[in-house]
């Protein structure tokens, strides 16, 4: 099965998995329409904590989620362009929640975030940082178009890497700070043909999730193949 997506942003294309195609970005700018997540991104009041305090993270939980999925598209010989819509599921968020008391500075918290699990970028004292964004718009769920060469029952998705992780923010003269922060690394789209099985992916998948979605429980495409 071939087939031929087109990123109206700039991103690179890329196997999900085994019968899919996807579409990533950093999310480094607005990608169309989306909820604001500045709006989901409630703080408590409280006093500022100092500013030369450390992180501690722990509770970290790094999983890629379906944000959105279409219904199933039946083409004949030659394919075509998959024209349904996707509808959403998940509206990706960037937010960071404190305990009743005193607090940190939003973007702090999540540029520490990044860097505990390795984003090369938290560092960058710029404010062109997409991860600690707290207004950043959740990505459009069919800004892309896609097409695919040859006969089949198709289905294309769209997903997010979401991270989120508790922390605990320590003062030098004792105080300390506890919260939650969330945001997402990378957003990304795909295709499934409901008759192909898409290999063994881990339940819980992106792709397999949009399979027994739109495919249907006893579709091959959302099947675990037994190994």
């Amino acid at each position: 099965m071939k087939i031929r997506q087109t990123c109206l942003s700039a991103c690179a294309v890329a196997a999900l998995l085994a019968g899919t195609a996807a579409c990533t970005s950093d999310g480094g700018e607005p990608t169309g329409k989306g909820s604001r997540a500045a709006d989901a991104a409630p703080v408590s009041a409280g006093t500022t904590a100092c500013e030369d305090g450390t992180y501690a993270w722990f509770n970290l939980d790094k999983r890629d989620v379906l944000t959105g999925v279409a219904e199933k598209q039946k083409l004949g010989k030659g394919g075509g362009k998959l024209t349904h819509k996707l509808a959403p599921l998940h509206t990706p968020r960037v937010a960071v929640t404190f305990e009743k008391g005193a607090r940190v500075d939003a973007e702090a918290a999540l540029r520490s975030l990044g860097v505990h699990i390795g984003d090369t970028n938290a560092a960058d004292n710029d404010d062109g940082y997409a991860f600690a964004d707290v207004r950043r718009s959740a990505p459009d769920l069919n800004a892309d178009s896609t097409s695919v060469d040859g006969a089949g029952t198709y289905v294309n998705f769209a997903w997010v890497r979401q991270v989120t992780a508790d922390f605990q923010y320590s003062c030098g003269d004792g105080e300390r700070v506890a919260g939650r922060a969330t945001s997402w690394i990378v957003d990304g789209s795909g295709v499934v043909e409901c008759s192909e099985p898409i290999g063994n992916p881990k339940v819980g998948r992106p792709a397999l999730t949009a399979a027994r979605l739109s495919c249907g429980p006893d579709a091959p495409a959302a099947k675990i193949k037994q190994t």
